[in-house]
C-alpha cells in the first residue's frame, strides 16, 4: 500500500514539474520561439543565455552587477563545488543561494563534462566514475545517486542528470556505449530525485552520429523529464555538424518542453540555436574572453589589448548601452590590461555578459514582432562584417 502511494505521489509530482514551461510566441519561418520558465526563484524569459558561475561566482562580477544587467539565472558546477568547499558546507550555509548571496535562479550542471575533460584521471564503469581530484589528487567515486544527493544539498532550482559526454572525435561504438550509459544513469537519477521543487533535466548524448542522437532522445523522452538538454556539442566538431544535430533535436524533442543547449555562447551559435528551437544556453566564453582582453561588438570580436587600440577613445561598442560603454574607452581598458589591473577583466566581463543578454532580449523581441528572420540575417551580416582579430573559441 505504501509502495503504491509512493508511486502515485511521484507521478503526480512529475506532472506538476512538467508544467514549468509556457510557449508565448513562435516564429513562422523557423523553429524559434519565446517562452517562460517558472521556477522557485522567479520566472525566466526564453530564449535565455545563462552566465557561468562555476565556483559559485561569475568570475570578477558581483550579484548586484548581474542584477543590474538583468540576469535571471546563472549556472554553477556540481563537480567543482563537491570538491571545494563541499556540498555539506553549502547545505549548512542554507544552500547555494544563501551561500553566494544570489536571490534568483541557479542551475547546477551534473559534472559529466568535467569528468569527461579529466580523462587521464578517471575510469568510467556502469556504476559510476572513479577519478582523482585535480586539486589534491584524492580519490573519489561518483554515481548518479550521489550526483543527485549533492545537487539536492546545493539546492539549485534546476539540476541535471549525470551523463557521459563523448569526446570529439570518437568512434561510433564509443558514442553508442555513452548513449546507453547516459540513459541508464538518467533513470537512476530520476529514481533518486526527492526534492520536487528542483526541476530535473535529462541530457541527450550521441556525439555527431544522427542515429545515436535519435536513440538517446527517444530513451530520455520515454522517461518524461520536464526538460531536455543537448550535451556533447561544441567540443571540437565543425559548426555545420553541430547545427545539423540541432535541427534533428528540434524534430525529436517534445515541442512543449524547454530545450537547453549546453556549453554554447558564441553569438552566431546562439542565433542558430534559437533558429532550431533551442531555449536555454550557457558558456564560459564571455568571461574567458574578458580575461584574454577581448570584447564582443556588433561588428565582431575585438582584442582590446592590441596596440591598435592604444589611442582609440571610442567605446568598446558604440551601439551598446552598458555602463562600461557609456563611461570608458578602448584606450583606457587597454591601459588597464597592460598595467595588469583586475578592473580590466571586470569591465570586459560586464560588457560581454551584457552584450549576450541584450542579444537574447533583441531575439525575443524579434520573435514577438514576427521579424526574427530579418534580425537573424542583419545581425550576422554586421557581426561578420570585419575580420576577427582574436581567433579564440
Amino acid at each position: 500500500m505504501n509502495f503504491q502511494y509512493h508511486i502515485s505521489e511521484r507521478l503526480h509530482n512529475r506532472k506538476v514539474l512538467n508544467k514549468i514551461f509556457q510557449i508565448l510566441y513562435r516564429d513562422e519561418q523557423s523553429a524559434a520561439r519565446c517562452g517562460r520558465i517558472s521556477l522557485a526563484h522567479g520566472t525566466i524569459e526564453t530564449p535565455v543565455f545563462m552566465p557561468v558561475g562555476t565556483q559559485a561566482t561569475v568570475k570578477t562580477l558581483s550579484p548586484e552587477e548581474l542584477y543590474d544587467i538583468g540576469i535571471e539565472i546563472i549556472l554553477s558546477n556540481t563537480y567543482h563545488l563537491y570538491l571545494r568547499p563541499g556540498a555539506e558546507l553549502v547545505k549548512k550555509a542554507g544552500g547555494l543561494h544563501s551561500f553566494m548571496g544570489w536571490e534568483r535562479n541557479i542551475l547546477t550542471d551534473s559534472g559529466g563534462f568535467q569528468v569527461f575533460s579529466l580523462s587521464p584521471l578517471r575510469k568510467i564503469t556502469a556504476e559510476g566514475v572513479l577519478f582523482n581530484s585535480h586539486i589534491d589528487g584524492s580519490r573519489h567515486f561518483l554515481t548518479p545517486e550521489k550526483i543527485i544527493e549533492i545537487q539536492e544539498a546545493l539546492g539549485a532550482d534546476i539540476i541535471m542528470c549525470f551523463d557521459e559526454c563523448s569526446p570529439y572525435p570518437c568512434t561510433y561504438d564509443e558514442a553508442w556505449r555513452a548513449v546507453d550509459r547516459t540513459a541508464a544513469w538518467a533513470r537512476r537519477c530520476q529514481d533518486s530525485h526527492k526534492r520536487r521543487e528542483q526541476a530535473l533535466f535529462g541530457i541527450v548524448q550521441g556525439s555527431v552520429f544522427p542515429e545515436l542522437r535519435v536513440r538517446s532522445a527517444e530513451q530520455l523522452v520515454e522517461m518524461d523529464f520536464c526538460a531536455y538538454a543537448i550535451g556533447g556539442l561544441s567540443v571540437g566538431e565543425p559548426k555545420a555538424e553541430m547545427y545539423s544535430i540541432l535541427k534533428l533535436m528540434d524534430q525529436m524533442l517534445p515541442y512543449t518542453k524547454p530545450r537547453y543547449l549546453m556549453g554554447v555562447g558564441a553569438p552566431e551559435d546562439l542565433l542558430e540555436g534559437v533558429k532550431t528551437g533551442m531555449d536555454m544556453f550557457d558558456c564560459v566564453l564571455p568571461t574567458r574572453l574578458a580575461r584574454h582582453g577581448s570584447a564582443y561588438t556588433h561588428q565582431g570580436r575585438i582584442t582590446v589589448r592590441n596596440a591598435v587600440y592604444a589611442d582609440d577613445f571610442s567605446p568598446l561598442d558604440s551601439r551598446c548601452g552598458c555602463r562600461v560603454c557609456q563611461k570608458h574607452s578602448r584606450a583606457y581598458i587597454r591601459h588597464l590590461i597592460k598595467a595588469g589591473e583586475i578592473l580590466a577583466h571586470r569591465l570586459l566581463s560586464y560588457h560581454n555578459i551584457y552584450f549576450l543578454h541584450e542579444l537574447m532580449e533583441n531575439i525575443r523581441s524579434a520573435i514577438r514582432t514576427g521579424c526574427f528572420s530579418d534580425f537573424y540575417q542583419s545581425f550576422l551580416e554586421d557581426y561578420n562584417s570585419r575580420e576577427q582579430d582574436f581567433n579564440y573559441r
